[in-house]
């Protein structure tokens, strides 16, 4: 097994042997990818990896990781002689981004897995649907709702999830604060693997056939609607997105690739702008931004209104999938040492995202069971009391999937923007990209036995800072 890993490494993933096959950054992120799915794809309950699998993912991820133990940089350092004094000699070291961020990773890795061991012995327990439907137990407040109300929104996107069922008067106590103190853990391992992801994407350079895909200008990029906006005398970026429809998530990402695309033309025709300064060729501003004089100054000024917009959208919907441009440096990166980086968390990230998906069905099933034997207790016969049921965390899909709808496009209904939001903004409910309550407290803290663990992993994460290359790029007004 592991010479037919190493054989796949060398070629590349081109089993022709004629060297067509990816670089070795990129076969090593596939490698991690696919391990990934092969050990954790069916993760539809919460229950303990079969050994296999476990063994599995700890060899073959050790034999990948490996290979950052030759990734060094030179570092001064100081020796003594035998006899006295001192003299000072070049060291190797593990380079800075791998020597802070990779223990971190391999502590989010196994605090899960450790997580996962602790459900060996629990209260609830899964049904196919299949059988749910015919005997119509307890857990038909999962399958069709409480009363008759609406399916759950888990049933409805992931239909093919066994039905968690829980005792006829629910957990007990001690149960669900476990489950919700593993939901709290979960969601700070989830926050950990998205910051050291973030900041391994934005050290990555821009590529070239990116920049090569872009319109020649902002305009093209953004569209009329947007680009009016951004060009106006009054900018607000909120009242910008109220204006959007940001009813799914495909077209949330479409206006993001948008901006992003418009974000980096500008930056590189300020480039060449500073490189013809010595021959004093300008052109006008053509009366699109009021008070700047130079096409220099326009395209900062543009530019950075574009990276606040943005800024706004991935704040509003922190859960968003990755854009084109963090998928083309995937691709594209030769960088050996931010290929497994990005793609560990990348994994880590996903694993944290479907075990808080599997506890959140639990909770909900839970509060359904609660709320309808509290109901029967009012009342055998008003149906009054059912009003009150459970509200579900609403959950994105995974962090590797896209929700493709072509249905309609965000551009296809403008409304232009007010000093107050409208009422009959299209945007979506605050929650719905949210990967479970992301933005939850970030001071919040949980109990034993994952608090003192995030102590040492939240040391690591800073260690990345954010650096943009930008490389030429056609050029048109």
């Amino acid at each position: 097994m592991m010479k037919e890993r190493f054989a796949k490494l060398l070629l590349g993933e081109d089993m022709s042997g004629g060297g067509k096959g990816v670089c070795t950054a990129l076969a090593i992120s596939n490698a991690i990818t696919n391990l990934s799915a092969t050990v954790f794809g069916e993760l539809w309950r919460l229950e303990p990896l079969a050994p296999q699998k476990k063994e599995m993912w700890k060899r073959e991820m050790e034999w990948l990781l490996c290979v950052s133990d030759s990734i060094v940089e030179l570092v001064p350092s100081i020796q003594e002689f035998p006899g006295g004094g001192t003299y000072e000699v070049m060291v190797t070291r593990p380079r800075l981004d791998l020597y802070m961020n990779l223990p971190a990773l391999k502590k989010l890795d196994a605090i899960l897995i450790t997580m996962l061991d602790g459900f060996s012995e629990t209260e609830f327990w899964y049904v196919d649907r299949g059988i749910v439907v015919g005997d119509g137990g307890d857990c038909g407040a999962y399958s069709s709702s409480v009363s008759g109300g609406r399916p759950s929104i888990r049933q409805e996107e992931k239909w093919w999830l066994p039905c968690p069922k829980v005792p006829p008067n629910g957990l007990s106590e001690d149960a669900r604060k476990k489950l919700q103190q593993c939901r709290d853990s979960t969601n700070q391992v989830l926050k950990a693997a998205m910051a050291i992801n973030n900041s391994v994407l934005a050290e990555m350079e821009i590529p070239t056939a990116y920049l090569e895909t872009l319109p020649k200008n902002g305009k093209d990029c953004l569209g009329d609607i947007i680009y009016r906006y951004i060009t106006a005398d009054q900018f607000s970026p909120e009242c910008l997105l109220d204006c959007l429809d940001l009813s799914t998530e495909h077209q949330t990402l479409e206006i993001a690739n948008r901006i992003e695309a418009a974000v980096h033309v500008w930056k590189q025709k300020d480039q060449r702008k500073h490189t013809n300064h010595t021959k004093g060729k300008r052109s006008s501003w053509g009366g699109k931004v009021k008070g700047l004089v130079s096409d220099s100054e326009k395209n900062i000024f543009l530019s950075q209104r574009a990276e606040t917009l943005l800024h706004s959208l991935r704040a509003q919907f922190p859960g968003l999938p990755q854009t084109a441009l963090d998928m083309n440096k995937i691709q594209y990166n030769k960088d050996v040492g931010q290929s497994i980086l990005e793609s560990y968390s990348r994994v880590m990230e996903s694993l944290a995202f479907n075990i808080m998906a599997r506890i959140d069905d639990v909770l909900y099933v839970d509060d359904a069971i609660k709320q309808r034997a509290a109901a029967e207790t009012v009342s055998l016969f008003s149906r009054s009391g059912f009003s009150g049921r459970p509200i579900q965390r609403r959950l994105s899909p995974s962090p590797f999937s896209i929700q493709h709808t072509p249905y309609a496009s965000p551009f296809a209904t403008p409304t232009f923007c007010s000093p107050t939001p409208l009422t009959g903004s299209p945007r979506r409910a605050a929650s719905s990209l949210k990967r479970n309550d992301i933005k939850e407290d970030p001071d919040r803290k949980f109990e034993k036995p994952f608090a003192s663990e995030f102590e040492k992993v939240w040391s690591y994460t800073g260690s990345l800072s954010a650096r943009r290359v930008s490389e030429n790029a056609p050029e048109r007004d």
